[in-house]
């Protein structure tokens, strides 16, 4: 006979309308059997009563909708970011204040390098903190010029890099003429690299074909261990270039018994045709498993507003920059939207800027007149500037958005006085008016642009405060408790798995955040502070203090 265990909590928060709060869950065979008291649930049967959890809270396992598994990988490489960190061993790394403090830290790591080609990669870099200083090959030359050095900006969207590798990339060389390289007063790339198309041909040389693509088996268990100190039981890996060599090293790693976390890896539009896209990945649907979910797109339509690569609408940059860049054309999108429709695939887009967002609706609502579908779900990721009238389109078209609510904390205060301005800075990141518009809404951290925590991001959407403490947007505000259920079930609907997880319910995955404090008696802003004492995925064990 199949083995029930019953878990004993000081209450368990489900999620679910019927029954909100409990004593006891059931699980059986990985799945939940039922939660409510024990003497109900002993009406499954014989049981083993376990009450390792009898002074813990348990809740739905926290669901990141936008992160990144290269946040495991890229801590084998130098954190060079504004901001304090911690890393999967729960060392914090400290946070650097100047571009002399970046080149000294990477010169530290420098000097400890045996290999005198090896490539010298850093990441995280911010310099919108710096007073929007652009670091430039000269500064990174000051590292070495002898290696390639390069530094991923915290965005992801731009890459610094020094003079050998642009050399080693064909780049050191007057007549380039791309907006995504800009150009010094000799005529030669100043070293800063905008936008994937020119970011990747130089990144490979610095080290970035493991790290922006997650091949890398340590990095992937790295990740995992990041979502058990947060809590996490499922994320996305919002934008892989899958091929059937890295998707071994994914069904590797998940497969391993020890693996706490079901990855859900979205194959990015990058370097197919619109069809080959879609048809492959179609084709991986069939190759899902319980801790490694396929079958599904992003797109990326713009760039960063904090880098100024976002595409925006009237009147632009509230400092005057050039407006962005499209990371796609317009023909292609629709080509893409067309197919994915017509054919089942979920498509998620990535648009910071509202001009972005305008494009995405509308190349949605032309595809649907020739595809329709009544539950698509497609999403927009980030999409930070949506006006009230964008987010009325997309709840009458059926989209689902992810809103990144972590910005008002990291980039609130650049916004208000640099990016966007005060009025639309109140407006970024439209919780409330997505809730209100009937949008169903989830929201996110895109770790390693910021790091993983749903807690943090809750938080963080219900106070809107940011780095200096100001209330950014008032009237975007959610509560704790719409906060709460944005990190499960919303996440769980935007990512079409709303049957499986998201909630502590008969049927569903055993996937519990176990938590030492209450979150729904948090105020909103000590919610960002509720310890994680671990999870349980698929109904396995896994404690942060020992992961």
């Amino acid at each position: 006979m199949t083995q029930t265990t019953i878990y004993s909590a000081q209450k368990i928060i489900t999620m679910n309308p019927n029954r909100p709060e409990t004593t006891h869950v059931a699980v059986r065979d990985g799945r939940i059997l039922g939660a409510g008291t024990l003497e109900e649930l002993a009406g499954w049967g014989e049981y083993t009563l376990d009450t390792r959890f009898a002074d813990k809270v348990i809740m739905p396992g926290l669901i990141e909708g936008h992160a990144h598994s290269m946040e495991g990988a890229m801590w084998s490489f130098t954190y060079v970011g504004w901001f304090d960190r911690m890393d999967p061993d729960g060392k914090v790394w400290s946070g650097v204040k100047s571009v002399d403090d970046v080149v000294a830290r990477l010169s530290e790591i420098e000097k400890t390098m045996d290999d005198p080609d090896a490539p010298l990669l850093g990441w995280g870099l911010d310099p919108i903190y710096m007073d929007n200083v652009r670091v430039t090959r000269a500064d990174l030359d000051r590292v070495s010029a002898t290696r390639p050095v390069g530094i991923m900006h915290a965005s992801g969207h731009i890459l610094n890099v020094n003079s050998k590798a642009l050399e080693l990339a064909g780049l050191l060389k007057t007549g380039n003429n791309h907006p995504g390289i800009p150009l010094a007063g000799d005529g030669l790339p100043t070293g800063e690299l905008k936008g994937p198309e020119v970011m990747m041909p130089v990144g490979i040389h610095v080290g970035m074909n493991r790290a922006f693509l997650a091949a890398d088996e340590n990095g992937l268990r790295n990740y995992s261990r990041l979502c058990v100190r947060a809590g996490v039981t499922t994320s996305s890996d919002l934008g892989q270039q899958l091929n059937d060599d890295l998707l071994a090293v994914f069904e590797k790693v998940t497969g391993e018994d020890r693996f706490p976390v079901c990855l859900v890896a979205f194959r990015i539009n990058m370097g197919l045709s619109p069809q080959e896209l879609v048809d492959y990945t179609l084709s991986l649907k069939e190759r899902s498993t319980d801790r490694l979910e396929l079958g599904r797109i992003k797109v990326v339509a713009d760039g960063s507003i904090q880098g100024f690569s976002a595409r925006m609408q009237w009147p632009g940059y509230y400092n005057g920059a050039p407006n962005g860049l499209w990371y796609i054309a317009p023909d292609q999108l629709a080509e893409i939207y067309e197919r994915a429709l017509a054919c089942g695939v979920q498509v998620h887009t990535h648009t910071n800027g509202d001009e972005a967002t305008e494009l995405t609706i509308d190349t949605l609502e032309a595809a649907l007149r020739k595809h329709p579908d009544f539950d698509h779900r497609f999403t927009l990721q980030h999409c930070q500037l949506a006006s009230e009238a964008q987010f009325r389109r997309m709840g009458r078209l059926g989209m689902c958005v992810n809103l990144f609510a972590n910005h008002h904390f990291y980039w609130g205060d650049e916004h208000y006085t640099l990016t966007v301005g005060p009025e639309r800075a109140e407006r970024m990141n439209a919780c409330r008016t997505a809730l209100d518009a009937g949008v169903p809404m989830t929201i996110h951290s895109d770790a390693p642009v910021t790091p993983l925590g749903p807690l943090f991001t809750a938080s963080a959407a219900a106070t809107r405060h940011t780095a200096s403490g100001r209330t950014q947007g008032e009237f975007q505000r959610i509560s704790v408790a719409e906060a709460l259920y944005a990190v499960t079930m919303g996440a769980a609907i935007t990512m079409k798995m709303d049957d499986r997880i998201g909630s502590i319910e008969t049927g569903k995955r055993a996937d519990f955040a176990v938590l030492e404090d209450d979150p729904t008696q948090a105020s909103p802003e000590a919610l960002k502070d509720v310890r994680v004492w671990g999870t349980v995925q698929a109904g396995r064990i896994f404690e942060a203090a020992t992961i």
